[in-house]
C-alpha cells in the first residue's frame, strides 16, 4: 500500500554525510498517528456537501460584551469573534489533532521540526479582497509575541518568523518541537494594513476588517451581534469548508439572567439552547411550543472528552496553601444530596481532569505509571501510588456527620481548631473566611448554598460574591478571588497546552485559575511535552499527571453529563454522521419544510 502523500516527500539536501538534513513535505499534519484524510479528499465525512445555504438562526449569550477584539487584554469580547480570522490551517471534529489546510496549501519542514515553511494559497484573501500574504502572517507573530498575552510569550520566546516570498513564511524554532510548530498552524492570520495602525491589546470599539466566513453586519453593544455570510467567501468550497457555514445570518442577543434566556428561548426569541441544568430540563421544558413539537428537545450520548466545572482554589492566597485544608473543604462539598435535590440525579461526579479519555487515572497505577512517579517520591501526595482517585462519596442526606467529621480532623491537623463554634487559626486566632466569587445572571448559587450550609458546621464563613461579566473577567485576570466557579478546558490527549493550565511558568495565565506552582507538576508537563507523539510515553505520563493534580486537591470537582441536553425551534436539519468532538452547529443548514409548519414569525 502506497504511504499517505502527507509523508510521502522526504529528501535530503547539502549531501554532506552526517551533516544532510532531512526535509519534508506535507498537505496536513497529525499529533498522533496520521491524518485521517488524504490530500484528495473532498469533504470531511460528517458534513452533507451539498446542504443548502439559507436561513436566519438567532441565538443567546449571557452576560454582555464592550468590544469586538477577543485578543484584547481588558474589557469583554463579542460573541464568535475568535472566528472572524481564518487561519494557516484548520482542525477536523473527528480527529484528536489534526491540522487541514485553509489559508495555507502546504508545508515543507525539517524533520526534526526544527523550522517550517509554509505555502500561502494564492486565492486567500480578506472581505476586502485583498490577499493574505506571508508579511501578513509574520506581522501577525511579531504582533502577538509583543502586544498579546504573556503566555504566548513565554511559549513562543526565541521563535524567528520570516516571509521569504510573497506567498511563503518560515518560521524557526530555538529548539525542535513538534508541538510548537503545529500549535502556530491554528495562528488566526491578520490584515496589517489595519493592525499596525491599533493595538492588540486594546478593545475595538467597531468591528475590525477581516477573513472569515462571516463578517459582522450589524450590533448593538452590550445587546446583540449579527454575522451575515460572506457570499464570495473565496474558501467556501475548499474540502475542510464544503458543506459548513450554511445559514445566511447568525444573530447573537444577550441576557443578564439565564432564566429569562430559558423564557425567551421557548417563547420564540431564539433559536438553540444547550440545557446545562437537568432539574430545568426535567421541570421547565413544557408548554404549548413543546407540546406542538415546535421544538424539539435531544439527548445525545456525550462519550467525547467534555469540559467539566470545579471549584477553584486560589492556591496563591495562604488560606488554601495547604492540600489538608483543600481536602476538607472538599470533603464539605456534598455532591450526592445536591444531584439527588437539586439535579434530578442528572449528573456524574468528576473524578479526572481527562473525563472520557484513555488518560483518566481510574485504576491502580501500572508498570509505567510507576516508573514515571517513583523520582518524584517525596514530592507528591503518597496516596498517588497506593489507589486512584475518588472524591468522597456522603450518604445522601445533606448532613454527613462522617465526612464533616474527617475534614474537621484535617483542619485541627493543618493548624485550626473550634472556639465558640468559629474556625480560627491556632497560632493567629484569625477566622477561617473566604469569598466565592459568582457572575450575576447564572444559577450557581443553587450549590453554593448547601455548600456555605456545611461549611458553617464546621466553623467557617463562607460569603457569595456575585459581580457583573465585565467585572468577573477583570478579577480573574488578577488574581482577585478566594474561589471561583471554573470550566476546565478538555483535553482529548496529554498535549503542550497543558502547560499553561498548570505550568509555574504559566502562573499568570488565566487558564491556571488555582495558580499551580509544584516542581513535581512542571516535570510531569515538561515530560509530556518532551514525548508530544509518543502514544505510550503520552499514555503512561498522561495518567501520572491526573493522579498527581487530584490527589492535590487544587479544585472541587463538581460533576458532568453523559448526555447532551439539547432543544432547538423545528426548522434545521443535519447530517446523518455526527462530528465525535463537536456538536457540529456549523454543519447543520435551514430546512425550508421543517420552517413552514412553524408560526411565520419564527420561520
Amino acid at each position: 500500500m502506497f504511504p499517505r502523500v502527507w509523508i510521502a516527500l522526504a529528501f535530503s539536501v547539502f549531501c554532506l554525510g552526517p551533516h544532510a538534513e532531512t526535509i519534508k513535505e506535507s498537505y496536513a499534519f497529525a499529533l498522533l498517528g496520521e491524518p485521517k484524510y488524504a490530500n484528495d479528499f473532498s469533504h470531511f465525512d460528517y458534513v452533507n456537501p451539498a446542504a443548502p445555504k439559507g436561513g436566519d438562526v438567532t441565538l443567546s449569550a449571557i452576560g454582555t460584551y464592550d468590544n469586538f477584539n477577543r485578543f484584547a487584554l481588558r474589557g469583554t469580547a463579542g460573541a464568535r469573534t475568535e472566528q472572524l480570522y481564518d487561519s494557516l490551517f484548520t482542525t477536523s471534529d473527528d480527529e484528536m489533532a489534526s491540522y487541514y489546510p485553509l489559508v495555507a496549501e502546504s508545508a515543507r519542514y525539517a524533520a526534526d521540526f526544527s523550522w517550517v515553511e509554509i505555502a500561502i494559497n494564492p486565492q486567500a484573501q480578506y472581505h476586502d479582497h485583498q490577499p493574505i500574504t506571508a508579511a501578513d502572517v509574520a506581522f501577525t507573530f511579531e504582533k502577538f509575541m509583543t502586544e498579546g498575552v504573556p503566555q504566548f510569550r513565554l511559549y513562543y520566546k526565541g521563535v524567528k518568523v520570516k516571509a521569504i516570498a510573497n506567498l511563503t513564511v518560515r518560521f524557526e524554532f530555538p529548539k525542535p518541537d513538534k508541538d510548537s510548530m503545529l500549535g502556530l498552524l491554528t495562528l488566526p492570520i491578520m490584515p496589517r494594513s489595519y493592525w499596525q495602525h491599533h493595538k492588540l491589546s486594546d478593545p475595538l470599539a467597531s468591528p475590525p476588517p477581516a477573513s472569515g466566513p462571516y463578517r459582522i453586519t450589524a450590533w448593538k453593544t452590550g445587546q446583540s451581534i449579527t454575522y451575515s455570510r460572506v457570499r464570495d467567501y473565496w474558501a467556501a468550497n475548499l474540502p475542510v469548508n464544503r458543506g459548513r457555514n450554511n445559514f445566511d445570518t447568525i444573530r447573537y442577543d444577550y441576557y443578564l439572567d439565564d432564566n429569562v434566556a430559558l423564557e425567551a428561548f421557548k417563547a420564540g426569541a431564539f433559536d438553540l439552547r444547550m440545557e446545562g441544568s437537568p432539574k430545568l430540563w426535567a421541570t421547565q421544558y413544557h408548554g404549548g411550543n413543546i407540546e406542538r413539537a415546535y421544538i424539539i428537545k435531544q439527548e445525545l450520548p456525550n462519550n467525547a472528552p467534555v469540559d467539566t466545572p470545579w471549584l477553584a482554589f486560589n492556591i496563591q492566597r495562604p488560606l488554601f496553601a495547604d492540600r489538608r485544608v483543600r481536602e476538607a473543604l472538599t470533603l464539605a462539598f456534598d455532591f450526592e444530596w445536591m444531584n439527588k435535590a437539586l439535579f434530578y440525579k442528572g449528573y456524574q461526579r468528576v473524578n479526572s481532569y481527562f473525563t472520557n479519555t484513555p488518560y483518566a487515572a481510574r485504576d491502580y497505577p501500572d508498570v509505567a505509571e510507576l516508573a514515571v512517579l517513583a523520582p518524584l517520591k517525596g514530592q507528591i501526595p503518597p496516596e498517588v501510588f497506593t489507589g486512584p482517585y475518588q472524591p468522597p462519596v456522603s450518604d445522601g442526606s445533606g448532613y454527613d456527620r462522617k465526612n464533616l467529621l474527617k475534614a474537621l480532623a484535617l483542619l485541627k491537623q493543618a493548624g485550626w481548631e473550634l472556639k465558640d463554634q468559629r474556625l480560627v487559626n491556632r497560632k493567629t486566632g484569625k477566622p477561617f473566611q473566604f469569598e466565592v466569587m459568582l457572575m450575576n445572571g447564572g444559577n450557581s448559587s443553587n450549590y453554593i448554598l448547601p455548600f456555605q450550609h456545611n461549611l458553617q458546621r464546621l466553623g467557617i464563613q463562607l460569603t457569595l460574591r456575585e459581580v457583573d461579566h465585565a467585572q468577573f473577567t477583570n478579577r480573574l485576570r488578577k488574581r482577585d478571588f478566594d474561589m471561583m466557579p471554573s470550566t476546565y478546558r478538555a483535553f482529548p490527549y496529554p498535549s503542550g497546552d497543558l502547560q499553561f493550565s498548570w505550568s509555574s511558568a504559566y502562573v499568570e495565565s488565566s487558564y491556571n485559575r488555582p495558580g499551580v506552582k509544584d516542581p513535581a507538576v512542571d516535570h510531569l508537563i515538561n515530560e509530556i511535552v518532551r514525548h508530544q507523539g509518543n502514544e505510550t510515553a503520552l499514555l503512561a505520563l498522561g495518567k501520572a499527571l491526573d493522579r498527581v493534580l487530584t490527589w492535590n486537591y487544587f479544585m472541587i470537582p463538581m460533576w458532568y453529563s453523559h448526555q447532551t441536553r439539547l432543544a432547538y425551534w423545528d426548522k434545521f436539519a443535519m447530517p446523518s454522521i455526527k462530528p465525535t468532538y463537536a456538536l457540529g452547529f456549523d454543519t447543520w443548514w435551514y430546512d425550508v419544510n421543517r420552517a413552514a409548519r412553524l408560526p411565520a414569525e419564527r420561520r
